[in-house]
């Protein structure tokens, strides 16, 4: 039986229909068929020859007219509709099938008639580029539900390409789905029939992988647009809203679809070139739409976009232009004054880092930064306090930001980015070590040795691996890393996983140094006494448990959502217990869902406290979900529990390099009651938990045994080679610091 039917249609744009047959024909799985709605001679030439099968339409023939007689030669329990112009990744239509096939399981809890995914998008100068879908389609995960009860999906770029709909939908209420002005530019009818889709469904699920990839043809290529069609994107607004009434849609879905309305209504006033008459009678339309669309008790957004709003439902068009003149003019003023200061400030810096640089370098002289100039942390932080007791020759100095500055222990030699000391000391120092990268700018002299110590094991991919992964990758420069990468010297490993990972995420000429990480050797060389002294300062009563939670930091989210509910998961585990929480640190200040949390007796908010060694010290346990934590956490042979409810989520959308679930470090929870389950009784610390514990440790904490700053401070401050440096001792031979039960006897 067909699952799914991938009906190809349109006219053959700038030969593109070719390239889009070929990528959906060459991976069809034997459970779905291509349908080919060919519009025009040319179309069908292109299609002939590739499968599947053909429909034939004259040229002229509409988008919506041609996806319609595409639906009606299919035979799929669904329809996915690519237009000619766009193509599918590889995998694509595997990946649907597999989420349809989960769809049909869920069933009973009725019938799913929508499957909205992700996409990319290409142009004539990039290719790939991720929109800002995917976290709001990880938000819904594998859950279906109805669109009102989601109505952030309306958001969700209106494509037919980054969805499937069953076909006995289409067909039922294929009217409703195709009721836009015919009026209408395609791409209009297109988002049209997109949003309806979502609207009229009966439940919605969601799929945060990559099916589609979207061609962006320059508009300079394509036939203008007619005042006729501009208006038609007013009366599709109009036309979802009445679906909207007809189907009574809660509030929030029709606010959400107004704020649509508004917002890109008055982009197209704002961006795009138009007849001054034009553009005035569609201000005046969109104007009345918004006066009678506008939900009850809606309130206007604050700030420039509230003024543009009010301007719009006043049908104030001469007031709206005279804003935007005088909007556009203070911007560009502004800029203007921001170049300038910008152009003087970096002439001023070249001059003096230029100057610097030819300069000797300074052999006593070393920089250490860590987390982008968040202060004295991490591997850094341990290499500086061993380099201080084996080469006190050798003077340290910090890059700091500002903000940070207040918060350097005393005396702290430092500098802060962009002030001249920080550009002389950048030219001149012989050695320069970070957990991250130091700025694009700072030159590579000959002389002088970079160390990188990252900050963590790697499950998530990184570097040049996360490259099939948009979610993860958005905005990153991968020339610019590799150039950053081709600086290092050394780069300082925990384990021979990370060694791998590293020599294809960061190909380079770097040795890597198989010592350890330097911050892990606290928890070798700490005693009781340092255990109770940190236990102390956060408060911890001997004979109470403290569990720490530390989640990590997820791509698909644009602000940190916390996965368990804190103030229940204390409730349930007592008074004995005390949650330690720590935000990652990318979630700091105000808006951090911990901020009216600081110490609310059963749950503390650690997010502040560093060092983070310091408080896995203090801890019985560590609950976390794929944070590198546990790397480090695991060589104090203490409890580890995953709380892994998004596991499939994470891993399609930033992409790991081992199946965390097939090889954990302890107990693994899909949800609040089973992670509450796991602590409140004594599976947390049982023979399963320890068993696999000892096969993790074994092999991700293979260099660290206490020794690892001295290791690299040996080889890269004083020059001994590798076969002079202390020998990592085996783990089955290492003994961690004592636990808080062991340190309170």
């Amino acid at each position: 039986m067909t699952q799914l039917s991938v009906i190809v249609y349109g006219r053959d744009v700038q030969g593109l229909l070719g390239p889009c047959l070929d990528s959906v024909a060459g991976q069809l799985p034997p459970d779905a068929e291509l349908v080919t709605a060919a519009v025009g001679e040319f179309a069908l030439e292109a299609a002939q020859g590739r499968g599947g099968t053909v429909v034939t339409l004259p040229a002229g023939t509409s988008d919506a007219d041609a996806r319609a007689a595409g639906a009606e030669r299919a035979s799929g329990t669904w329809l996915w509709f690519v237009h000619a112009k766009d193509r599918l990744p590889a995998g694509a239509p595997r990946i649907l099938l597999d989420r349809l096939a989960e769809v049909a399981e869920t069933a009973d809890r009725g019938r799913v008639d929508v499957v909205v995914a992700d996409h990319v998008r290409s142009t004539w100068r990039t290719t790939g580029a991720s929109g800002a879908d995917a976290w709001r389609l990880a938000r819904v995960g594998r859950r279906d539900l109805p669109a009102a009860d989601a109505p952030d999906l309306l958001r969700v770029r209106p494509l037919l390409g980054n969805r499937a709909l069953r076909a006995a939908f289409w067909h039922e209420h294929r009217a409703e789905l195709t009721a836009a002005d015919t009026t209408a530019a395609a791409a209009v009818a297109e988002q049209f029939t997109a949003r309806a889709a979502l609207i009229l469904a009966e439940r919605v699920a969601c799929l945060e992988q990559v099916v589609v990839e979207v061609r962006e043809l320059r508009p300079q290529s394509l036939p203008p647009v007619t005042p006729g069609q501009r208006y038609g994107y007013v009366a599709a607004y109009e036309g979802l809203h009445r679906l909207m009434e007809l189907r009574e849609a809660p509030v929030r879905p029709r606010a959400v679809l107004y704020d649509l309305m508004a917002t890109e209504t008055m982009r197209i006033v704002a961006r795009e070139t138009m007849p001054d008459e034009v553009a005035r009678e569609f201000f005046h339309r969109a104007s009345a739409a918004a006066r009678r669309l506008r939900p009850q008790g809606h309130r206007q957004p604050a700030g420039l976009e509230g003024v543009r709003r009010r301007l719009l439902e006043e049908d104030a068009y001469p007031r709206y232009r005279a804003f935007q003149s005088a909007n556009r003019k203070r911007r560009a003023a502004r800029t203007a004054v921001r170049r300038g200061r910008k152009q003087f400030g970096a002439k001023v810096r070249d001059v003096r880092y230029r100057r610097a640089l030819r300069e000797p370098v300074d052999p006593g002289l070393a920089v250490f930064s860590a987390y982008w100039d968040r202060g004295v942390a991490c591997n850094p932080a341990a290499i500086a306090a061993k380099l201080a007791e084996l080469a006190p020759h050798v003077r340290p100095v910090w890059v700091v930001s500002s903000a940070a500055e207040p918060l350097l222990p005393p005396g702290t030699d430092h500098v802060v980015p962009g002030t001249r000391r920080y550009w002389e000391v950048m030219a001149r120092a012989a050695y320069l070590v970070n957990n991250v990268n130091f700025p694009n700018a700072v030159v590579k002299r000959p002389e002088a040795v970079h160390v990188q110590t990252h900050h963590g094991t790697p499950l998530k991919k990184m570097g040049l691996d996360q490259f099939p992964y948009p979610t993860a990758s958005r905005g990153l420069d991968f020339d610019a890393l590799l150039d950053r990468v081709d600086k290092w010297d050394y780069s300082v490993s925990a384990n021979s996983h990370s060694t791998r990972m590293w020599e294809h995420a960061y190909p380079s000429r770097y040795v890597s140094l198989d010592h350890g990480y330097p911050r892990n050797d606290v928890y070798y060389t700490a005693d009781a006494a340092a255990v109770r002294a940190v236990r102390d300062r956060l408060g911890l009563a001997p004979g109470r448990r403290a569990v720490l939670y530390a989640p990590t930091h997820r791509d698909y989210e644009a602000a940190w959502t916390p996965r368990l509910d804190l103030a229940a998961l204390a409730e349930r585990l007592g008074d004995d217990t005390v949650l330690l929480v720590r935000g990652h640190y990318f979630y700091g200040g105000a808006a951090s869902p911990l901020a009216g949390l600081r110490r609310s007796g059963r749950v503390i908010d650690v997010s502040a406290y560093d060092p983070v060694e310091e408080l896995a010290l203090a801890s019985d346990a560590l609950v976390t979900d794929y944070s590198s934590i546990m790397f480090d956490y695991a060589n104090l042979d203490r409890p580890i529990l995953v709380y892994a409810d998004d596991w499939e989520t994470y891993a399609r959308t930033r992409g790991v390099y081992f199946d965390l679930l097939a090889e954990p470090p302890g107990h693994v929870a899909r949800s609040q009651e089973e992670l509450t389950e796991l602590l409140a009784g004594d599976a947390w610390r049982d023979e399963a938990s320890a068993k696999v514990r000892d096969r993790f440790r074994r092999r991700f904490c293979e260099f660290d045994d206490g020794h690892a700053a001295e290791r690299v401070v040996r080889r890269v401050f004083l020059g001994e080679p590798e076969e002079a440096l202390p020998p990592v001792v085996p783990v089955e031979s290492r003994t961690p610091a004592p636990t808080p039960e062991e340190a309170t006897r």
